[in-house]
């Protein structure tokens, strides 16, 4: 005979750790040093026929130095920290052309620069959604940049990039503002940085769609996070290398990255 005792509800469940969120399915148990190994073999693809490449990385200059200068001369100079932070979030998808070189030496394909410039996807127009999802999302990102400056100075009209810095660096409001947009902004790029790092080279790799090729990026980032972690850490590092030198460095450090990305996801898929 039961007892009220054995009828007694249980009210405390076990607390599900983080690691059961993970799927066995998506980890690919890379050791640490696998970042370096990508970094390894895009080098080694940047200097295989290196002028389509460095001609890739000086085109990606030139736009990124001519859009510069458009922003200066319509006075849209108050977006420019926020555009080059949501450089990120796009250049997985400029890099597309990127991806096609390393792809294509790996099978033993005919490339040139032409070919690199007018990629076209095995997934067809679905890379396109994705890239309207990044390209919507940079415009978030530099929407919220601003809101979180008015914020913070009130609203006013922006002094200029010499006296922005100063106020920034040198007072209690700018380093909350810092801290609070430093936040808001790893939240864009970590969403950016996960749905696309794998999805864009899968997209050029495979007939998928879109949201497929997104959601396996994320699982995949999820599954394998201190490995993508130290990768984005790196990929952020270089982008800022190559601010340091007035962004000249991306004409090398922007094709690297872009051959290492399709190691990456070699590695990965």
């Amino acid at each position: 005979m039961m007892t009220g005792k054995d009828h007694a509800p249980v009210l405390m469940s076990e607390v599900s750790d983080i690691e059961e969120t993970r799927n066995i399915q998506w980890k690919r148990n890379l050791s640490a040093d696998a970042p370096l190994r990508w970094l390894s073999r895009g080098w080694k693809d940047l200097w295989i026929s290196p002028v389509p490449s460095l001609l890739y990385g000086l085109l990606v200059f030139v736009a990124s130095i001519v859009f510069i200068a458009y922003m200066f001369d319509t006075g849209r100079d108050y977006f420019l920290f926020p555009a080059l932070a949501g450089f990120l979030i796009v250049g997985p998808i400029i890099a597309s052309g990127l991806y096609l070189k390393s792809r294509s030496i790996e099978l033993g394909e005919p490339f040139s620069l032409r070919t690199m410039v007018a990629v076209r996807p095995k997934a067809g127009a679905q890379v396109f959604f994705t890239g309207m999802l990044l390209v919507m999302l940079i415009l978030l990102w530099m929407r919220a940049a601003v809101l979180v400056y008015a914020l913070f100075f009130g609203i006013q009209p922006f002094p200029g990039l010499d006296q922005v810095a100063n106020m920034l660096v040198t007072t209690p409001t700018g380093w909350a503002m810092l801290a609070v947009g430093g936040f808001i902004g790893s939240l864009f790029a970590g969403f950016a940085f996960a749905i696309s790092v794998f999805s864009i080279p899968m997209l050029l790799d495979r007939r998928i769609d879109a949201f497929t090729a997104m959601g396996i990026s994320t699982t995949m980032v999820w599954n394998n996070l201190r490995v993508t972690l130290t990768w984005g850490a790196i990929v952020l590092a270089l982008f800022l290398a190559s601010l340091a030198t007035g962004l000249l460095g991306l004409i090398v450090i922007f094709p690297w990255l872009g051959h290492a990305t399709w190691h990456a996801y070699r590695e990965m898929r």
